[in-house]
C-alpha cells in the first residue's frame, strides 16, 4: 500500500514553520482506495507570499483543526504504507517534525515521484509537478493546494507503475508505451471512473515492480544520483565535490571515509526548502583522495576558497588583509597589536584575519582572557594608565609597575593559544598508497603547503621537505585547522626543526 501525500505549509523551514493543509490518497498498487484532506490551523499567521501562492488565508484556517487533532488519523491511514510524495523529503520532514513535537516518532519507508519520474521518463524539460503534469497531459486542478497536488501525484504514480511494468515485461503487461502513458484514470482518486475497462484491468501490482522497489530503496538519494554512483565512492580519506546538472561544483566536503560521509549527507532529514533544493540539484559526485585526514582538511579549505561553491558557507573567505602582530619596546615589554598586513610587509602576522574590525575584536578577546594591558596592545590610547588598570584588571604594565618578564609570560601564553607549539615543523602522515607518505610543512609559523613523498625518501634538511610540496596560501583557517589537528590524538609524525 502507498500513501500519496501533499502538504501546504507556512514556509519552507520544518523547524519553525507549520502545516496549513494535508491531503492523503491511499493507493493499493492498482487504484486509489481511500482519501482524506483537510485544512489545518497552524497556530500562527500565514505569510502574505504564501497566501498568494496557495490561496490559503488566515480566515480559512481559523476554525480548522490543529495538527494534533488529525494526527491519529494520519498515523492510522498511513500505517504499513510507503510514504509517496513529489520531493518526498520536504513533506516527510514536515510530518516528522509535527509528530516529534507531539512526542511521537513517525517513521515510514519513502518513495519520491521526482526520482521515479527521472528514472522512467528521462529527458523531460522539468520534473516539477506542475510542468511535468502539463508536459505529459495529467490534469492538475488546484495547483499549490494539497488535494489538487496529491491527486495529480496519484495519477502520475499510476502512470509510472504502468510504464515500469511495460518496460520490465511488455508481453505480460499487454501494453504499448502509449497504452502505459494513457493508463491514468484507473489510478485516479476515488470517485473518478476509468476511461476504459481495459485500462482499469491492465494496472500492474506495484509490489512486483523492480523500478518501484529500487525507488524505495534509494529514496534518500538525490534524484540524479544512482545507487551505482554511491557504490563506487571510495572508503578512504579525501575531498569530494557535488556537481549540478551543468557540471558546476555546488559543494565541497572532506572525510576520512568519503562513502560513509556522503551516505550521511543523504540520510539526514532536511530542515528547509533550501536544503532540499541543494539535495535535488546534486547530479554528480567526484573526489580527490588525500590519504591523510589533515591534508583532506587543508585541501577542502583551499578548494572552498578557490571555487566558492554555492552551498558552502564556512571558509569561503580567500583574502585575509588584517592580522595580529608582535613587537618588543625599549623597556622589554612585548606588544600584541592589530593592523593591515600590507602596512607590516617586513613581518608576517602571527595570525591573519578577514578585516581590521575582526582583528580588533580578536585582540580584545585575548586581552580579556589573558589579563593583558589594553595600552600595550594599542587598544587604549593614553599617556597614562589604561582603563583596565583603573578597574584593577591590568597589573600595571602600562606604567612599568609589573615586571616585563611576568607580563611577557602572559603574552606568550596568549600567542600560544592561536599559534603553533613549534616554529618550523613537518607533519608526516599517511599517503594515498601504501608506498607513499604525506607532508604538511610549516616554516617559522607560516603554512607553506602539502605534498607527497615516496616512503623510502630520506631528508636531512628542512629544505628537503619543502621541495616535496605544492605551495598553498597561509591564512587563519588553515592555521586553525593545523593547530586543532595537532592538539587532538593522531598517528602522524611531527618532525621539528630549530
Amino acid at each position: 500500500m502507498y500513501a500519496i501525500i501533499d502538504l501546504e505549509t507556512t514556509g519552507g523551514q520544518p523547524a519553525q514553520d507549520r502545516i496549513t493543509e494535508i491531503a492523503i490518497y491511499i493507493h493499493d498498487g492498482e487504484k486509489v482506495v481511500d482519501e482524506f484532506s483537510t485544512l489545518l490551523n497552524p497556530g500562527r499567521n500565514i505569510p502574505f507570499f504564501i497566501t498568494q501562492l496557495t490561496g490559503i488565508t488566515d480566515d480559512m484556517v481559523r476554525e480548522a483543526p490543529r495538527f494534533h487533532e488529525v494526527a491519529r488519523k494520519v498515523v492510522e491511514m498511513t500505517e504499513g504504507c510507503v510514504f509517496v510524495a513529489h520531493n518526498v523529503r520536504f513533506d516527510y520532514s514536515f510530518l516528522k517534525k509535527e509528530f516529534a513535537d507531539l512526542g511521537y516518532n513517525y517513521s515510514r519507508k519513502t518513495l519520491c515521484t521526482v526520482r521515479l519520474s527521472r528514472s522512467l521518463m528521462p529527458g523531460q524539460p522539468s520534473y516539477s509537478l506542475g510542468k511535468l503534469c502539463q508536459n505529459i497531459g495529467i490534469p492538475l486542478n488546484g495547483r499549490h493546494r494539497a488535494a489538487g497536488d496529491a491527486a495529480a501525484t496519484a495519477i502520475l504514480f499510476g502512470r509510472l507503475l504502468a510504464i515500469s511494468q511495460q518496460q520490465e515485461n511488455p508481453e505480460a503487461a499487454g501494453l504499448t508505451p502509449a497504452d502505459a502513458l494513457a493508463a491514468v484514470d484507473a489510478n485516479a482518486p476515488a470517485g473518478r471512473k476509468p476511461e476504459t475497462a481495459a485500462a482499469a484491468t491492465k494496472q500492474p501490482s506495484a509490489r512486483k515492480i523492480k523500478a518501484v522497489q529500487d525507488a524505495i530503496k534509494t529514496a534518500l538519494l538525490p534524484p540524479n544520483i544512482t545507487p551505482e554512483k554511491v557504490a563506487s565512492l571510495p572508503h578512504e580519506a579525501g575531498v569530494y565535490y557535488f556537481h549540478n546538472e551543468a557540471g558546476e561544483v555546488i559543494y565541497v566536503g572532506k572525510s576520512i571515509n568519503i562513502y560513509k560521509r556522503i551516505q550521511q549527507h543523504f540520510a539526514v532529514d532536511y530542515k528547509s526548502r533550501k536544503s532540499i533544493e541543494f539535495k535535488n540539484s546534486i547530479s554528480d559526485i567526484t573526489w580527490e583522495l588525500t590519504g591523510s585526514e589533515l591534508v583532506a582538511l587543508l585541501y577542502e579549505s583551499h578548494e572552498i576558497k578557490r571555487l566558492k561553491p554555492l552551498y558552502n558557507r564556512a571558509q569561503r573567505r580567500s583574502v585575509f588583509p588584517a592580522g595580529i602582530f608582535l613587537r618588543t619596546d625599549e623597556n622589554g615589554y612585548k606588544h600584541l597589536y592589530y593592523g593591515r598586513a600590507d602596512d607590516h610587509a617586513e613581518s608576517h602576522p602571527l595570525i591573519a584575519l578577514g578585516n581590521q574590525y575582526k582583528a580588533k575584536g580578536f585582540l580584545f578577546h585575548k586581552v580579556a582572557k589573558f589579563n593583558l594591558c589594553q595600552k600595550l596592545c594599542d587598544l587604549y590610547k593614553t599617556q597614562g594608565a589604561c582603563f583596565d588598570y583603573q578597574v584593577h584588571r591590568c597589573k600595571g604594565a602600562c606604567l612599568g609597575l609589573e615586571p616585563a618578564e611576568e607580563y611577557n609570560q602572559r603574552v606568550e601564553a596568549a600567542i600560544e593559544s592561536f599559534t603553533y607549539e613549534h616554529g618550523s615543523f613537518v607533519v608526516i602522515g599517511q599517503g594515498r598508497r601504501e608506498d607513499e607518505k604525506s607532508l604538511v610543512v610549516v616554516e617559522n609559523g607560516r603554512y607553506l603547503g602539502f605534498g607527497y613523498i615516496d616512503e623510502t625518501f630520506t631528508a636531512r634538511r628542512f629544505a628537503d621537505f619543502q621541495d616535496g610540496i605544492t605551495r598553498y596560501n597561509d591564512n587563519k583557517d588553515v592555521q586553525q585547522i593545523i593547530r586543532q589537528y595537532l592538539r587532538t590524538p593522531h598517528k602522524d609524525k611531527v618532525k621539528v626543526f630549530k
